[in-house]
C-alpha cells in the first residue's frame, strides 16, 4: 500500500497495548515491532493480537536499528525514560508519539521540540483528553459565550489505583483537567498553588528502558509530613490572565472514581463528567434574578449535548499518522503544546515543595 509507515510500539503495559491496538488497525500502519522489558508482555501481546512472525518481538531498544525503513515509534513508558528515549529516536530519524508527560524537565522538553524541528520529524504527545468529542464540543461552547461571564471552574479526578512508581499523582492525573481547562478557555495560567500528601510510597523505584538502573525520586515534603515519597492526594489551583480560577482534586487512593470537570458562568454551567458514557456532556442553563434582597434561580434547564462518536485515543493514532504523511505537526497536542503542560506541571510542583506558596509563570 502506498504511504504504509512503519511503526515500532515501545511499551506496552496499561496503557502501550491500547496504542498497539490502534495503531494494528490503522489501514495507512505496519507495526514492525514491539519493544518490552518484559518478556511476558511480548509473549501476551503476540497471542492477543496474533502478531506476524516478521514482527520483532525484543526487549532491547537499540534492537530497533536493525529495523529496516522504520518510520516512526510510539513510546508508552514511565515518564522518567522518556527524554533518553525520545532524543534517541528523533536522533535516529524515527517521528514520536509519546506518552504524557512528554518529560519531567521543560528544559527537556524544549530540547527536543527543537530536535524534531531541526531533523523535520513530527513529535506528538498523547494528549487523549484533547482529542475528546466531548472536550472539542465542549470549546465550541465556552467559546461561543454560552455560559455568559464565567466565574470558575472546577475538576475532580480520583479513583483506586493504578499507582505510579515514576510520578506522583500530581503528574499523573492533572495534565487531563489542565489541558481541558486550557483548551476550554484559551488560555495557560499565569498563576498555580498546589498542597499535597504522601501516605504509600518511599524515595526510589527502577527506570525503564534505557538501562535498569536504580534511580531516585526529587523528595516532594507535604505541609502534613516530613516524609519524602510520591505525593498520593493534591489540591490544585490554577489562575488564568482574566483572572479565572480552577480549582482541582487529584487522587489515586479513592474507592469512588471521579472523573468530572465543569465550568460554571454566569447563564449556567457545562460539565463534563466521563463517568456518564452515554451522556457525557452536559449543559446547565440557569441565572439568578435579584427581587430585593433576594436571588431566586430562573431559566433553568438541562441539555445532554450530543457529540460525535469515536475513540480518542484513535483519533490520536490517526492524527498522528496524517501528520507524519502531511509532514505538518498537529495544532492539538504538539510537542510545544505537551511543553507546555509540563511547564505548568513543574510550576506546580514547586508550589508543592513549598507547602502551597503561588508560583507565577512567565510568559
Amino acid at each position: 500500500m502506498t504511504n504504509q509507515i512503519k511503526i515500532a510500539a515501545i511499551g506496552v503495559g496499561r496503557w502501550g497495548v491500547h496504542l498497539l491496538r490502534n495503531f494494528l488497525a490503522h489501514s495507512q500502519v505496519s507495526v514492525v515491532a514491539v519493544v518490552d522489558p518484559h518478556p511476558e508482555r511480548l509473549t501476551a501481546v503476540k497471542q492477543q493480537f496474533n502478531l506476524d512472525k516478521n514482527v520483532l518481538l525484543t526487549t532491547q531498544w537499540h534492537d530497533l536499528k536493525q529495523v529496516p525503513g522504520l518510520t516512526a515509534v510510539a513510546i508508552a513508558t514511565p515518564a522518567n525514560t522518556h527524554y533518553a528515549l525520545i532524543k534517541d529516536a528523533l536522533q535516529q530519524g524515527y517521528h514520536v508519539l509519546a506518552e504524557k508527560p512528554l518529560t519531567l524537565d521543560p528544559g527537556e522538553c524544549r530540547e527536543l521540540c527543537q530536535l524534531a524541528e531541526q531533523h523535520d520529524l513530527i513529535l506528538t504527545v498523547d494528549h487523549t483528553y484533547l482529542f475528546h468529542p466531548a472536550v472539542e464540543r465542549g470549546k465550541t461552547v465556552v467559546q461561543a459565550g454560552k455560559l455568559g461571564d464565567l466565574r470558575y471552574g472546577y475538576a475532580t479526578r480520583t479513583h483506586l489505583g493504578p499507582v505510579r512508581q515514576d510520578v506522583d499523582a500530581l503528574w499523573d492525573l492533572a495534565i487531563h483537567d489542565i489541558a481541558i481547562f486550557n483548551t476550554w478557555l484559551g488560555q495557560v495560567p499565569v498563576k498555580v498553588q498546589a498542597t499535597g500528601t504522601v501516605w504509600l510510597q518511599g524515595e526510589v523505584s527502577r527506570e525503564w528502558g534505557v538501562g535498569s538502573r536504580e534511580v531516585t525520586h526529587s523528595p516532594l515534603p507535604t505541609p502534613h509530613s516530613p516524609s519524602q515519597g510520591l505525593a498520593d492526594l493534591v489540591w490544585l489551583t490554577l489562575t488564568y490572565p482574566d483572572g479565572f480560577q480552577a480549582y482541582i482534586h487529584l487522587c489515586w487512593l479513592n474507592p469512588d472514581k471521579q472523573r468530572r470537570l465543569g465550568i460554571v458562568g454566569s447563564l449556567g454551567s457545562l460539565i463534563f463528567d466521563e463517568m456518564l458514557r452515554s451522556s457525557p456532556l452536559t449543559l446547565l442553563h440557569g441565572e439568578f434574578e435579584q427581587q430585593g434582597n433576594q436571588f431566586i434561580p430562573v431559566n433553568q434547564s438541562q441539555v445532554m449535548l450530543e457529540l460525535e462518536p469515536g475513540e480518542p485515543l484513535q483519533r490520536v493514532c490517526d492524527r498522528f499518522v496524517v501528520s507524519i504523511l502531511n509532514n505538518t505537526p498537529s495544532e492539538v497536542s504538539s510537542g510545544w503544546v505537551g511543553t507546555q503542560l509540563v511547564e505548568i506541571l513543574a510550576a506546580l510542583t514547586a508550589s508543592l515543595k513549598e507547602g502551597g506558596k503561588p508560583v507565577f509563570l512567565n510568559k
